[in-house]
């Protein structure tokens, strides 16, 4: 598998520039906010989300002022979008470190949050292009939508597949989606072209999720969260859904209360002590395993990768291709 540094090599040129404007966007006046600020920058993660707009526009033509600013605004958004998405989940963590509300304040997350989103405005405002502002727009609507499907059906041991597809669709897809299409509107790619980087990056958005949700029923030490993170904060993902609907109906019918009575803890309805909730936890998990659900998951994935491969079968053979496919492999086989 290769490395993010590889996969970044064909835009490395691009790299610091993009880490430019992002630090400049990165300012407030306030002190406070200013710190919160940094707190954030110094936690970002993996930054797939840039790295994929640049890609996305140099595999059509080069890379642009319009595209690095469209990386950080979407970066920005990104972000702003996890600051206020642990505050509504009560998530004391992000990337294994306190969450911002837990550093400082839930009115200090939401204000941050807010900031973030005016500065994203700004940016694309500076792009000056009608369609990457519409890109934009369009995403902070699914990923408010996707956070309130995932309120409403998300957290329940009655979501099928079908709705939660729909879920990780708006909330993670159309993530990626946004960033592939507005690297190639950036760049001027054909209809075509564009057409081909919407359809892969929505695909690779998939993966990537479900891949985050097999990791729940993992026990690789490197992931970087505990094992039924996912559960514990009350959310069902594929693993468990293929699971149930496998099982014998009373089995299945088992499982379901005890994860309803593991909701409802998190709901703070029915207290749950620690050694409850993790008897709950372990056996809910050995069923999935027993009933291979991590597998179906693992194939599901596996079809998203083949048709993101074909999505890309309209440009020819390049170092942002080989990028591109790459990043496909790494979102599928990384290990945290």
């Amino acid at each position: 598998m290769s490395s993010l540094a590889d996969i970044r090599q064909p835009i490395e040129a691009h790299w610091k520039h993009y880490e430019k404007v992002l630090h400049e966007s990165l300012r407030a006046d306030d002190k406070i906010q200013q710190k919160v600020l940094d707190y954030i920058a110094a936690r970002s993660g993996k930054q797939l989300r840039p790295l994929l707009v640049l890609l996305c526009a140099q595999i059509c033509n080069p890379v642009t002022d319009k595209t690095l600013r469209s990386a950080v605004a979407l970066e920005m958004l990104h972000n702003a979008s996890l600051v206020h998405d642990d505050v509504v989940d009560n998530s004391d963590t992000r990337r294994g470190q306190p969450a911002v509300h837990t550093q400082w304040s839930n009115k200090v997350a939401i204000l941050t949050g807010d900031y973030m989103l005016a500065k994203v405005i700004g940016l694309v405002a500076e792009v000056r292009n009608i369609r990457i502002l519409e890109i934009v727009s369009q995403l902070g609507r699914s990923l408010s939508s996707g956070e309130m499907l995932q309120l409403h059906v998300g957290q329940s041991m009655w979501i099928d597949e079908e709705r939660y597809l729909k879920v990780i669709d708006q909330k993670t897809a159309h993530l990626f989606q946004a960033c592939a299409e507005a690297g190639a509107e950036s760049a001027g790619c054909t209809p075509k072209q564009r057409k081909a980087l919407r359809d892969y990056g929505r695909l690779l958005g998939l993966c990537f999720q479900i891949k985050d949700d097999i990791f729940d029923y993992s026990d690789l030490e490197e992931i970087g969260k505990p094992t039924m993170s996912d559960l514990r904060d009350g959310k069902v993902t594929l693993p468990l859904i293929e699971a149930l609907r496998r099982a014998p109906k009373e089995e299945a019918e088992h499982i379901k209360q005890l994860g309803e009575r593991l909701i409802e803890g998190q709901e703070g309805n029915t207290p749950r002590t620690k050694e409850e909730q993790a008897r709950i936890l372990e056996e809910i998990k050995a069923f999935v395993l027993r009933f291979k659900g991590d597998e179906y998951a693992v194939q599901k994935m596996l079809e998203y990768k083949k048709q993101a491969t074909e999505a890309l079968s309209v440009f020819r053979d390049s170092p942002e291709k080989k990028s591109l496919l790459a990043l496909l492999d790494y979102a599928i086989n990384r290990v945290q």
